[in-house]
């Protein structure tokens, strides 16, 4: 839960060539037209599953995620510095929003365009909406800040203070900082004839001051705030023991020293600002002939796109924000007005205090018992007993790690072929594929350099791969390889033995620590020769493609839950036991979502855990009340896929990369894998999803108005929070 969640824009236009199913709405058409006038008589009849009614606003959803973790900041049950980090993690969720969603509507409207979102809303509508919510939810968030937090901190000897609180002496102590450590790199910058108003970067803090120079004409300058160093600078102070911890913003410290950077001119007033620019950028990859160089050029740009969102100090006065306004060209709905801090996620500073008294306990993650190898035996004759599935944070990321190394100096290892989404800076995962490639293995890896918001850490990574000798292909054109696949390739005696990866996360350790995944180690054939079809079909031409086990966005994961879900419906139908549990991220493909309801009209259960954005809208009479949807919120990060179908018994579970968004199933590579273990699928379904299933600290239901509810437990049941009882199982 600590990293960054990032809710890209999804895409919009439908795929060239893509199968399409016959959706539940225009399936009911046909059915009524082939029953008109029959002589039957016809009963009320349910809205049509296309109705706007019916759904719920994506936006007004994710602003609905955000309120959930303002909700974990505010649970005083919870260790003080784990309750700041979720206020930091709602200070990078909405910067995300607005840089993405807010700035595709915004192009929208500029565009003309007449797309309405699936609750019937145009653009402007919904930019309205936003604009509501955000501004509430901001305002609770600096309440629980103000309110809550800085005395709670305080009580505990870590203090936020104010210039004009601190004695004379800590004002020279900081001033000799400022001399010292500020001085050297901060520019200041004047605007006049010769000098434009300066292309302030997305997300950068800024003091805007009027100066006043002898003639007694008045000026604006602007000074950087560096986020190079820190943001809460500590106080020096000779009654450092008996205060604790003290500590002032960086901002308020250039703020008092301005005179400095400004010499001869009267520092009429000074005030903070932050900037927010749409990083929405479309690249074009078909008249591209470089796509390196060219998601290297649009990174550059994005520094200076147009401004979405200007944010600014309460105590700055109108006509200074209207100068600013019209140099950014930006309107007055774009412009909001806060406490301080200026930007709620440089509280990640305090989280990283050397606290432990303040944070939840340290997890270590388990290597799974069977993977604690004895001496004689290796990772590939454990795979080869039966497949492997890891659940992280609770289990140990490691034998993914050793999983390649072990390819990578295996000498009967011929080929190793991954595909890499994101990776963390210092990753144990590139290290293992320079290693295998300096051991003379055949590596290939697909660096997918459109991961919004590390497209610099994928191009370094890519270019330091290629050094390497590594055959490192930049994507497909058209799509973002989103899946999470490793394929190894020995050979053992007469035969070519193929042993897989497949995640629903990032080959990432450092996020695997925070974020809850799964992951298969397989030998199975099928598999194996799915995930060769996958590689060639990923490094040459899409051509014909067949799978056997792997169901692949974007041309055969959604045709086959369709089917999956008809045949849930069918044994409804039939009078049997019908019953669906899907667990994704995000809910708001408009077929999907009306091929549940049909199926919840059908009298199957549907038992949803959408951690995120849901547009379908339980509990509607006639249409939904079969279907309940929970989203956990908790310590971790819930990222894992799970679709789960009853079968009538004979249970059928698949796990993967996807989430059930368009832009996942129509507009991204991505591999989705059946748990056909006997044995792995009791764990999935008794172990993994009941546990969620029941959980009642963590897990929100979704009302059919939008808003969540807290899930409590009955009488005096004590609460059940399922990622503590997997902590306790592994």
């Amino acid at each position: 839960m600590r990293q960054r969640h990032a809710d890209e824009a999804e895409a919009t236009a439908p795929e060239a060539n893509a199968p399409v199913a016959t959706t539940p709405s225009a399936a009911a058409d046909e059915a009524s037209a082939a029953t008109a006038g029959e002589g039957a008589e016809v009963s009320e009849a349910a809205p049509a599953l296309d109705d706007p009614s019916l759904y719920l606003n994506r936006e007004l959803s994710l602003l609905e995620f955000q309120r959930r973790v303002l909700e974990e900041a505010m649970e005083a049950d919870k260790p003080l510095l784990e309750r700041v980090s979720f206020i930091a993690i709602l200070g990078s969720n909405i910067d995300e929003l607005f840089m993405v969603r807010v700035a595709a509507l915004r192009q929208q409207v500029a565009a003309g365009s007449t797309k309405r979102s699936l609750d019937g809303a145009s653009a402007a509508q919904q930019l309205k909406l936003i604009r509501e919510t955000v501004i509430a939810l901001t305002e609770q968030a600096y309440a629980c800040w103000h309110h809550q937090l800085v005395p709670a901190l305080a009580a505990e000897g870590i203090h936020i203070v104010d210039y004009g609180s601190l004695a004379a002496d800590e004002k020279a102590a900081l001033k000799h900082y400022f001399t010292r450590m500020l001085y050297p790199v901060l520019t200041p910058q004047g605007v006049d004839a010769g000098r434009p108003f300066p292309r302030i970067s997305g997300l950068s803090v800024s003091l805007v001051a009027l100066v006043k120079d002898s003639r007694g004409d008045v000026k604006l300058a602007r000074v950087k705030v560096p986020d190079s160093v820190p943001q809460l600078l500590p106080v020096p102070s000779a009654k450092k023991a008996a205060a604790g911890q003290r500590f002032i913003w960086i901002e308020e410290v250039i703020k008092a020293n301005l005179g400095d950077l400004f010499p001869g001119l009267e520092i009429v007033e000074a005030h903070p600002i932050r900037v927010t620019r749409d990083a929405d950028v479309a690249i074009k990859e078909i008249e591209s002939d470089d796509l390196l160089e060219t998601i290297e050029e649009e990174i550059w740009k994005r520094r200076f796109r147009g401004a979405v969102r200007l944010q600014v100090a309460e105590s700055i006065p109108d006509h200074m924000v209207s100068l600013i306004a019209s140099h950014l060209e930006i309107g007055s709905d774009d412009i909001y007005r806060f406490e301080s801090p200026m930007a709620l996620k440089r509280l990640w500073q305090l989280v990283g205090l050397d606290r432990p008294d303040l944070k939840f306990k340290p997890h270590a993650p388990v290597v799974p018992k069977r993977l604690r190898l004895l001496p004689k035996q290796d990772l590939f004759s454990v795979i080869r007993e039966g497949d492997v599935l890891l659940h992280h944070p609770y289990e140990s990321f490691q034998p993914v790690v050793d999983f390649l190394r072990t390819a990578a100096f295996d000498r009967d290892v011929l080929a190793i072929k991954m595909t890499l989404y994101r990776t963390g800076r210092k990753s144990p995962i590139i290290e293992a594929l320079f290693d295998a490639a300096e051991e003379g293995k055949q590596v290939v890896v697909l660096v997918e350099l459109k991961a919004r918001f590390d497209e610099e850490s994928n191009i370094d990574w890519a270019k330091a791969l290629e050094a390497k000798g590594v055959h490192v292909v930049y994507g497909v054109v058209g799509y973002k390889v989103h899946c999470k696949t490793t394929l190894v390739v020995r050979r053992e005696g007469d035969v070519m033995r193929k042993y897989v990866h497949l995640g629903t996360g990032n080959y990432n350790a450092s996020t695997a620590r925070v974020y809850t995944d799964l992951g298969l180690l397989t030998c199975d054939e099928a598999i194996g020769n799915d995930a060769v079809e996958l590689f060639d079909r990923l490094t040459g031409y899409e051509g014909e493609q067949t799978y056997d086990k792997l169901l692949v966005a974007p041309r055969f994961l959604r045709p086959r839950l369709v089917e999956l879900i008809e045949r849930e419906i069918a044994h409804a139908k039939a009078g049997q036991p019908a019953r669906i549990i899907a667990k994704a991220n995000g809910l708001d493909h408009p077929e999907m979502i009306q091929w549940l309801y049909q199926a919840s009209q059908a009298g199957v259960k549907i038992e949803l855990m959408i951690r995120g954005i849901c547009s379908l809208r339980p509990g509607v009479p006639g249409v939904s009340e079969n279907i309940t949807v929970t989203s956990i919120v908790g310590r971790f990060l819930e990222h894992a896929r799970i679709y789960w179908f009853a079968n009538n018994g004979q249970e059928e579970a698949y796990v993967g990369s996807a989430d059930l968004l368009p832009r996942n199933l129509d507009h991204r590579v991505e591999v989705v894998f059946p748990i056909a273990d006997p044995r792995l699928l009791r764990r999935l379904k008794d172990e993994i999803i009941d546990s969620q299933l029941k959980d009642t600290a963590n897990a929100r239901e979704l009302r059919p108005d939008g808003s969540y509810v807290l899930r409590r437990p009955e009488g005096d049941a004590p609460a059940f929070d399922s990622q503590a009882h997997f902590i306790e199982v592994a």
